[in-house]
């Protein structure tokens, strides 16, 4: 008896915030060799604090596209290198949040051609407790969903730069059944709640980051401590040593949009040792 044909189906990765130099190169450097080790088919990177912890550059996006990234995230920090304002319209794969208002440089989605078929990235960012105050993320990313799926995209990945955990299950919450993944990004701290929604959507509170594993959220130790100790300002340096880049995998049916099989990633590569003098010195406390 011949068997039915199984749905197809596309691997996909995102990761987490890439924090400075020693983020980036360890995504550029490896990113190849995850795509094979784990059949990735379509890539996704937030890169908001690849730019000496605070923001990106033109360089640097072009860098991780070529690298094999299909789009780029951000965040928060996304204004805060001033080059990225006029590159954002030469270059629709690189994503701010989408509740900016209207005139914003820039978009919020874009859709990719795949051999898979149509994928879909939204940014949004979150308001609880986030600089500045933008447009309700609700609202907008059910406008934009709704979009999308009236024309005939059903693989849609939304990356929520959001500071609560509430915010972010909300949004993963209100989105199930419309879209494959939802995924947190800007805490730098992977959580463990990896789950698929009972209408199919997979989903993440945060990704974590890519960024110096023994570190503050990829800041030196010993700035941060002194920081809180003391209550005194400081610079925070990018942390050096080992790298750690953390994500998430999922199978998504390409017909339905369905999440399959969702997983955390975690792999940390050794030392990366770099010369990071003129990153350190204009990176200022926060």
């Amino acid at each position: 008896m011949s068997q039915a044909p199984q749905p197809a189906s596309v691997r996909i990765l995102f990761l987490g915030d890439i924090v400075g130099e020693p983020g980036r190169k360890a995504v550029i450097d490896h990113l190849a060799e995850i795509r094979r080790e784990h059949a990735v088919d379509f890539v996704i990177v937030n890169g908001e604090n690849a730019a000496a912890g605070k923001g990106i550059t033109p360089r640097i996006t072009i860098d991780l596209l070529r690298a094999g990234a299909a789009v780029v995230t951000t965040g928060d920090h996304v204004w805060d290198q001033k080059e990225i304002v006029d590159y954002f319209p030469t270059e629709p794969r690189l994503l701010r949040p989408i509740n900016y208002p209207e005139g914003t440089p820039g978009a919020g989605s874009v859709t990719l051609d795949t051999a898979k078929g149509k994928i879909a990235v939204i940014q949004a960012q979150g308001r609880t407790f986030m600089q500045p105050p933008l447009e309700n993320p609700f609202l907008a990313v059910e406008e934009e969903v709704r979009r999308l799926r009236d024309e005939g995209v059903r693989v849609i990945v939304l990356d929520f730069h959001a500071e609560t955990t509430s915010e972010k299950i909300a949004m993963g919450r209100m989105l199930d059944g419309t879209v494959s993944l939802v995924v947190g990004t800007h805490t730098h701290v992977q959580t463990a709640d990896e789950d698929i929604f009972p209408g199919g959507t997979g989903y993440l509170t945060d990704a974590g980051m890519c960024g110096p594993e023994v570190s503050v959220l990829g800041r030196c130790v010993e700035s941060v401590v002194w920081r809180f100790r003391s209550g005194m300002p400081t610079r925070f340096p990018i942390a050096n040593g080992a790298v750690k880049l953390c994500g998430v995998i999922i199978e998504a049916d390409t017909v339905s949009g369905r999440c399959l099989k969702i997983g955390r990633f975690a792999e940390t590569y050794g030392d990366v040792q770099l010369k990071m003098v003129a990153e350190n010195a204009g990176n200022a406390s926060e």
